[in-house]
Order: C-alpha cells, then structure tokens, then sequence
C-alpha cells in the first residue's frame, strides 16, 4: 500500500510537471498565463531556464512528500510470497523460484494443520461501517463486514441459495449482508436469512454459517475450532492501545510456504539466535551474504528465555529477550532493549517494549493459516503518542529485516517430527509439547497438496 500511494503521487507530480513546462516552454502571454514578475526581473525568460526551474520545484515537492511520510504516517510493507526466501537463478523468475520449491519440496510427516484458536483476520480500520472484505483464513473463504451498528461480523462468503460470493458485490443492509444474485438477506448475529423479496415465506433451514470473532487491540479476529466449540478463552485487551495511549504506527505483511507450527517455535530455538540474527540489520536478509566480512562492524547479542504459563493460562507462553548492539566492538548501552514476548494461543504473539529512551509499545505478530502449508503473518506496531513516529517505524523495519532471515529457511526447509536435538535444544521438544494443546483428535491434517501454484 505504502509503494502504491507513493507511486501514484510520483506520477501525479510528473503529469504536473509535464503539464506546467509544456505551458511554459509554449511562451508567456501568447499561452494566456503571462510572464511572472520575477522571472522579468531576473531575465529568465527563456524557454530552457523556465523548464529547468519548473523541474527542480517538481523534485523539491516530491522531497517535501517523501519527507513527509517519513516522519509522519505509518509504515506499511506488504510482501507477496515470491518476493522474500526465494533464490531465482538461471533467468527465472522469484515466482517460478517459488513455484518449484513449492512443488519439489519434502514436507515431512506434519501435525494437523488448523491449530484451535483466536487468528487474525483484518485490521479494523481495514473495514469500514457499511464495508465488506473477502478474507481467505483456515482453508475457507469468508465475508467480513461492518454493520451499521458498529459491529463486525464474519459469515461464510457463499450463498446457500446458488453459490454466490457474499463478499463479492454484497451490500450491507443494517446489520446484514445481501448476496449480490438474488438480494437474499443474512442476519450477521447468527446467519439466519432475514428476508427474499421475491418469496412468500423464508425457510426457517435458510441460512449462512457465522464464524465466532473478537475485535480487540484495533483488529478482527475469528475463532477456529475443528469441533465447533465455543472460544476456550479470550483475547487480552491492550489497554494503552483502547485508551488511545499508544497509536498505530505500520504494519508489514508476509506469505510463509511452511506448516503455523514452524514459525512460533523459533520462540525456544535460542540457539539460532546467535547464529542467524547476530549479524546487523545492514548484511540485508539474503543468507548467502548476510555474514560478509564487510559488515562484521556491526553486530546483534542476544539472550532469550522460553517458558511456558500455567493455569489458568496455559493457553500461553512468554519469551524473555534482552538484545545489545555493538558497533566496532564498542557496546552501544543506549540501544539496550529488553521484551517480553507472550504468545496467546497459536497465532497471536505480543512483543511488548519498554525503554527509558526509546519509549514503550507492542508489535502484534500474527500467524493465520491461509491453506494448509500458507500462512499470512503480519507484525503490526502501536506505539506511544508522544514519540516521534520515526522512532516506532524504525523498530518494525528493524523486525522486518530479522523476520526476513527467518522466512528464507521456513520457505525452503522440511518439517522433522522427530528431531535430532542436544541438550541445548530442550526447549523445542518443550514448546512442541506446549503446542500440542491446541490440535484434538479431529484436527484437519493435510491429504494432498497442490502441484502448483501460480502468482
């Protein structure tokens, strides 16, 4: 979103630019606009120097544009799959890249692929009142929509009448959605359909599936259990974030080709800390370079603790970090950050920091099964009002490009069930056993994969 509109704004200033020297170059008053005053009295006049000046006003606003969004609006990154963990060689393209390892790759012998729980599905300024949003979570297509009481509800997105995309064309009738075929109307509390204007009676069997869903902490999420059953608990309020104390700040968004379970237990692999996210944010994200003796200058330290909560919160889990910076050796105590990391079910992480400097915030890290071995992750910051926006933007890119490092060994590696581990490796069989919690004996397990698939 964030390349889009600057996109747009590129060209509108070029169409501009283009438009204005065309007059310019045509000639003062025979073009109907005149010779502006001080252009007289410094004698440019001529047709090149009125360009030349045209054009450096042009660049000085795209500056004041690209200044602009740097300080002040939230960061926005939004990756496709194919775009982050891929290594395209021989002339192909990241997408072909993708493709084939995710054709070729062994998956290994998987645990069930919908873990029960709360997942994300849409930031709520991401939904208007009166809007509705085809979302793609846990295998299903669902429609989201906001009614004109405020409240947002998630129903299946296809009609039980003949099929059509609730989400595709619908329109939002008070607190109900109308399919765009035949303006059939589903009631968002509990499905039932309302009303068909063309029918004598509705049947009382008439209706669409709702999904149970939350909005807390500025998003929408829905609850997933493979037996139906009610939420088995809820989700934590951030109070700073419902009193308006801490603000929105950005969010980045990338496409995993890995099973959810391999992305929180990177939480108790301590060990991969050192190895992989040491080297500085400056060696970039690809693994072939990212150890360059070039950027040995610039190094991350890093202790972590994973343990997980007893009841009644044994839904959750905290990751204890404290990272140091050193720059040429010399350790930096001022960019010292200690966070806490509570992970709430098996898709919602809350990294929360608290600097006497840099202020205090959350990043939300969310993990939501798309298909079986797709999963959206998105990380989005709230951070305190009072601090400049340049400071919480800096933090999430800084997320970003660690999270990246990650996200080319889960696109290419194999899930093992039974892992060849050492003593410093306890942890992950403790965070495996942890994370069994949320499968049950009907848990969906992958039958087939795809062959193929395109971007």
């Amino acid at each position: 979103m964030d390349g889009h509109i600057m996109s747009t704004g590129k060209v509108a200033a070029a169409v501009g630019l283009g438009v204005g020297a065309m007059l310019i170059v045509q000639g003062g008053d025979s073009a109907g606009i005149g010779y502006h005053p001080v252009w007289r009295e410094t004698g440019l006049l001529g047709a090149p120097a009125r360009a030349v000046v045209c054009i450096i006003a042009g660049f000085s606003l795209l500056a004041v544009v690209w200044l602009y969004r740097l300080l002040f609006c939230p960061l926005e990154l939004l990756k496709a799959l194919e775009d982050v963990g891929y290594i395209a060689e021989d002339g192909r393209s990241r997408a072909r890249a993708a493709n084939e390892v995710r054709r070729r790759r062994k998956i290994g012998e998987l645990p069930p692929v919908y873990p029960n729980g709360w997942y994300r599905a849409l930031d709520s300024h991401m939904l208007e009142r009166g809007e509705v949003r085809s979302v793609t979570v846990l295998g299903e297509q669902v429609a989201v929509f906001r009614g004109q009481d405020g409240k947002a509800y998630m129903v299946d997105a296809y009609c039980p009448h003949l099929g059509a995309n609730l989400a595709v064309g619908g329109q939002v009738v008070g607190n109900c959605i109308e399919c765009p075929f035949h303006g059939w109307q589903f009631d968002g509390n509990d499905g039932k359909c309302v009303k068909i204007a063309y029918a004598e009676k509705v049947p009382e069997f008439a209706k669409v599936r709702c999904w149970p869903s939350c909005e807390v902490n500025g998003q929408i999420l829905v609850w997933f259990h493979c037996d139906g059953e009610d939420p088995q608990w809820t989700v934590p309020e951030q109070q700073e974030i419902t009193k308006g104390e801490w603000v929105y700040r950005g969010r980045t968004e990338h496409f995993i080709n890995a099973h959810i379970q391999e992305i929180p237990e990177n939480a108790a692999d301590i060990a991969h800390l050192g190895h992989l996210h040491t080297p500085g944010m400056v060696s970039g994200v690809d693994l072939r370079y990212t150890n360059s003796k070039i950027w040995e200058f610039v190094r991350h330290d890093w202790k972590a603790q994973w343990e997980p909560e007893s009841e009644p919160n044994k839904h959750c889990s905290q990751m204890l970090v404290k990272h140091a910076l050193t720059v040429f050796g010399h350790h930096w105590p001022l960019l010292d950050v200690q966070v806490v990391a509570r992970q709430v079910g098996p898709g919602l992480v809350f990294l929360l920091f608290n600097h006497s400097f840099l202020g205090r915030g959350v990043i939300m890290h969310c993990v939501t099964p798309v298909e079986p071995l797709l999963q959206r992750v998105s990380h989005t910051i709230f951070y305190q009002s009072n601090i400049p926006p340049l400071v919480p933007k800096f933090i999430l890119r800084a997320e970003c490009i660690q999270f990246e490092r990650d996200v080319m060994i889960w696109n290419n590696k194999k899930y093992i069930s039974k892992p060849l581990l050492v003593k410093e490796d306890s942890a992950i069989q403790k965070h495996r056993r942890w994370f069994s919690q949320f499968y049950s004996e009907n848990s969906p397990r992958l039958q087939y994969r795809h062959d193929t698939l395109d971007f």
